[in-house]
């Protein structure tokens, strides 16, 4: 893999110079403006499995897999099909289609918490939904959330955010009211006494996190923590809240807080469930889920909220990842790619920590233990900035930033990992 033959990438920087004039920085979301590791961000032709070829012809193993969505890989031949099937019916009703109530059952059989889902057309909706819901049904306003933990672009989240916002080095967005964040209070990832302290002095409409951090780099929770919160809710008379846009099926069939065992009232989902379309949804028990409109006074809505190419591409990748050993097969790539990865850097002479979770994983140029946003902080970040140059002029395409987890999908075969681990 090493030894292939690579273009310059003289295309990729001519797009990139011309959208630099049309669209702010040149893309469409901040993280891929390649700011965190520098360069010209590298400009997408086509993708098919575990690979993705740009615009000059070169090809790259890819662990961005559009942010995790294609977890199936990309240009899946079944998903494909299903979508050439629905496509011929019509993109979008704006009227309901059977195949929303198809994937709201497979949603329902495989997450614990919910009971009732309401579908949206990204992450970021599914969290302005669930924001306004919690504190609908609990009557109150403040909401606890944890330093580096990114819940989409919603004003009151953007508050010691992760993701793009941690990547750009931002503390908060300007433009956000005081008044919009006033309400949030933040604590340490994985610091129980910090969140009994606010529940203390608080009313606390619910405590919002990433099961498992995906947007400060990859941190894993113990389960203590997670336990921990479930407790400390119950005791206060607060909600908890479990983000799993990204862990959403990806960790296990039902997301982290299957594979925990810790059970949340409110999930918000999205990346998986649509099989690499736009999509998001938020879920929990009946009796909270009511309170949505038209059912309750809650008001949410959306123009192509459950529109049927969505519903279609996220039905077939969940019936995918249902068949058996998919999961052991995920965890046994991405383990591997992180053990190898971390072995190979400590004999060459760097500090390097990393870990996984299923089809997901991370790494830092730090010692470690990376226990949350203060540690991922401590990581060498220019030393990233290189080794992403390094592996991108190798062929393998890597997040461009150290606050970001990376993906596998189930079409990463052995070899792949192992010509990643070589370079």
């Amino acid at each position: 893999w090493n030894n292939q033959l690579r273009k310059p990438p003289l295309k990729s920087q001519q797009i990139i110079r011309e959208a630099k004039n049309i669209m702010p920085g040149g893309v469409s979301s901040p993280v891929r403006a390649f700011n965190a590791v520098g360069g010209t961000p590298i400009v997408f032709d086509h993708a098919s499995g575990p690979y993705a070829w740009d615009v000059d012809g070169n090809q790259y193993i890819d662990y961005v897999l559009s942010w995790g969505p294609c977890i199936a890989g990309h240009a899946n031949s079944e998903v494909l099909d299903s979508l050439r099937n629905t496509l011929s019916k019509g993109t979008s009703f704006g009227a309901p289609c059977v195949l929303e109530n198809e994937l709201a059952k497979l949603i329902i059989e495989a997450v614990p918490s919910i009971e009732m889902v309401r579908f949206t057309n990204s992450g970021t909706e599914a969290c302005m939904g669930m924001l306004r819901l919690v504190r609908a049904y609990t009557k109150k306003t403040k909401i606890i959330k944890f330093d580096g933990c990114y819940h989409g672009h919603e004003n009151s989240f953007l508050v010691q955010a992760g993701s793009g916002v941690a990547t750009l080095g931002l503390p908060n967005s300007p433009g956000v009211p005081e008044t919009s964040s006033k309400d949030t209070l933040v604590a340490p990832y994985g610091d129980l006494n910090t969140v009994k302290k606010l529940l203390q002095e608080n009313d606390v409409a619910a405590v919002i996190l990433e099961p498992v951090v995906g947007n400060a780099g990859f941190i894993k929770p113990t389960k203590e923590f997670l336990v921990g919160l479930r407790n400390l809710t119950k005791q206060y008379g607060s909600l908890l809240v479990f983000d799993e846009v990204m862990t959403g099926f990806r960790v296990a069939y039902g997301g982290a807080q299957e594979y925990y065992d810790v059970i949340p009232d409110v999930t918000t989902l999205g990346k998986v469930i649509g099989g690499g379309l736009p999509v998001g949804a938020f879920g929990g028990k009946k009796e909270i889920m009511s309170l949505i409109a038209p059912s309750g006074p809650v008001y949410q809505a959306g123009t192509l909220s459950g529109n049927p190419l969505a519903m279609s591409a996220g039905i077939k990748t969940l019936e995918i990842l249902k068949r058996p050993g998919t999961y052991q097969y995920l965890e046994n790539i991405t383990s591997t790619l992180v053990d190898g990865l971390v072995k190979a850097g400590k004999e060459a002479g760097h500090s390097i920590c990393g870990n996984s979770v299923g089809g997901m994983f991370g790494f830092f140029f730090h010692d470690g233990p990376v226990n949350n946003f203060t540690d991922a902080k401590k990581s060498d970040v220019v030393k990233f900035a290189k080794f992403h140059k390094l592996m991108l002029e190798r062929g393998i395409y890597l997040a461009p930033s150290p606050f970001e987890a990376g993906f596998t999908s189930l079409t990463h075969t052995h070899e792949d990992i192992q010509n990643t681990i070589n370079i």
